[in-house]
């Protein structure tokens, strides 16, 4: 390996045997091994790379693609089943909360057990614990056994370990999504002083794409235990965002009524309820700002007179976002018993990206409620490449800028400018 590989990866995997009941693994020891009772399943399939000393690399994707798999490879804890991993340097992982340290012994205990783990001797650790105190800033709870730290305590503590034991490599996996704002500004700060050593690499895990963006410079895209996209942050990252938007319209469209309460008098009933283009023709999904139309059919079993309609959208927790009621027409409406239909429309519908329900209520002239409908009618706003690059928000609105003179005004196809 070439020295200046901190990390070098070839054909990497690794696969579990899963056995149905604890007893399958004496039968399958008895036939020795001649009769399977086990399955496999490939936590990493044929990863292969290298990172140089000096890299901020980060590792991103869903939930069971491998990431922690492969950091534990990295680490040692777990060994291959196939395949090589060489690390040329002192690792120093913050892996899960409470890796590492012993929940009995004093925050103060645990930094020294750390070090001798390191293999750093008592008298470096004596002159780097006042600093380590310092910046986990955790007070008289620095002489309490851990586990009576809450998740924010412990994880201070344990950075604060990790970066002052000065390693060679520095893993970090999405530790610091149990800090808060201000302490994670101040890890940053800290792996930027850390970082200026050019021989120091760090791998970083985190489901914030933003984040991943403005620290690494190099991002790993894991998908299906397998590396799918090697190379620049930005570009990685808004793979990753895309591929994250095509698998949610997946899921989406595969559990459409999972969110659905219905309740009721029995007097109503929902035939059909759903989001429509200009032309009529059903829909599930719209752009961004584009006007928002919903049909609803419904049957009547009894005559109201001057019943109330309500119709509005809802977000995936069921946060009602916007709702219209008939009775501010104030028109005269009656409904004979049968079949009825109406339809709902926004000009458009300012919401960002994302999958969104529809509401639907009916209520006599007593306000009496005889059909109350959430989740309903599951649809998506879709997004596209350049939705990455926007700041986070809630609402898709059309804004306009008055700079240098000029009077810019934000189009999603386009960006016009005249003079203010």
């Amino acid at each position: 390996m070439c020295s200046d590989i901190a990390i070098s990866a070839k054909n990497l995997t690794k696969r579990y045997r899963i056995f149905g009941h604890p007893g399958d693994r004496i039968k399958q020891a008895l036939t020795l091994g001649r009769v399977k009772f086990h399955r496999e399943f490939t936590a990493l399939n044929d990863v292969s790379f290298d990172i140089k000393k000096g890299e901020i690399v980060g590792i991103i994707g869903r939930n069971g693609s491998g990431k922690s798999t492969l950091l534990q490879l990295i680490c040692g804890i777990l060994k291959p089943t196939s395949g090589s991993i060489i690390v040329n340097g002192r690792i120093s992982a913050l892996l899960e909360l409470g890796a590492g340290f012993n929940h009995e012994f004093t925050g103060r205990e645990n930094v020294y057990f750390q070090g001798a783990i390191m293999s750093i001797p008592k008298e470096e650790m004596d002159r780097r614990f006042d600093e380590i105190a310092a910046f986990a800033d955790i007070g008289e709870f620095i002489d309490q056994p851990v586990r009576m730290y809450s998740s924010g305590m412990f994880v201070r503590l344990a950075f604060a370990t990790a970066i002052y034991v000065e390693p060679d490599i520095l893993i970090v996996d999405e530790a610091l999504a149990v800090g808060d704002m201000a302490f994670q500004r101040k890890c940053f700060e800290r792996l930027e002083i850390l970082l200026s050593e050019k021989k120091r690499i760090v791998l970083f895990v985190s489901h914030d794409l933003r984040q991943v963006e403005r620290f690494c410079s190099r991002v790993i895209f894991l998908r299906n235990n397998q590396i799918v996209a090697d190379g620049p942050a930005h570009n990685t990252c808004q793979l990753y965002y895309e591929q994250a938007n095509q698998d949610a319209m997946v899921e989406f469209t595969a559990n459409k009524s999972s969110r659905a309460k219905i309740t009721g008098t029995g007097e109503a009933e929902l035939l059909n309820i759903h989001v429509i283009d200009s032309n009529g023709h059903d829909i599930q999904e719209i752009q961004p700002g584009d006007p928002l139309r919903i049909r609803v059919q419904f049957k009547l079993y009894v005559p109201l007179r001057q019943p109330e309609l309500f119709v509005g959208t809802q977000a995936t927790d069921l946060q009602y976002l916007s709702a219209a009621s008939s009775a501010e027409l104030n028109a005269p409406i009656h409904f004979e018993p049968g079949d009825h239909t109406i339809e709902y429309r926004l000009d458009q519908f300012p919401l960002v990206p994302g999958q969104y329900f529809v509401r639907f209520a009916i209520r006599d002239e007593h306000f009496r409620l005889l059909f109350a409908g959430e989740g309903l009618c599951p649809f998506f706003v879709s997004t596209d490449s350049t939705e990455f690059d926007r700041p986070n928000r809630l609402l898709n609105l059309r804004t306009e800028w008055i700079v240098g003179g000029l009077h810019y005004q934000y189009d999603k196809s386009d960006i016009k400018s005249r003079k203010a």
